[in-house]
């Protein structure tokens, strides 16, 4: 059986998502990030997990391009929060 060529390129993008969303999550705690960035990027890393492990026919897949969006945006605050908060030498 094989996977439609649309669907291995959704997958394939949540999973790079989900891990770039886990190594922000990682740092912005090792950063002491505000508690609301640190909410926004486990919210997104759970749900991406739990939506990665869903069959493809599962109801739950119709919140994939919005989950998408809220992740990009949400790696996209911890980079301007980090880089606003680095020293500059």
């Amino acid at each position: 059986m094989q996977e439609p060529e649309g669907h291995l390129d959704r997958q394939t993008e949540i999973r790079h998502l989900l891990r770039n969303v886990k190594t922000s999550l990682e740092l912005a705690i090792v950063a002491r990030a505000p508690a609301d960035l640190l909410n926004r990027l486990g919210r997104v890393a759970g749900l991406l997990e739990a939506i990665s492990q869903l069959p493809t026919d599962e109801p739950a897949q119709s919140l994939t391009t919005g989950l998408i969006a809220d992740g990009v945006a949400a790696v996209d605050a911890w980079n301007n929060w980090q880089r606003a908060h680095t020293p500059v030498a």
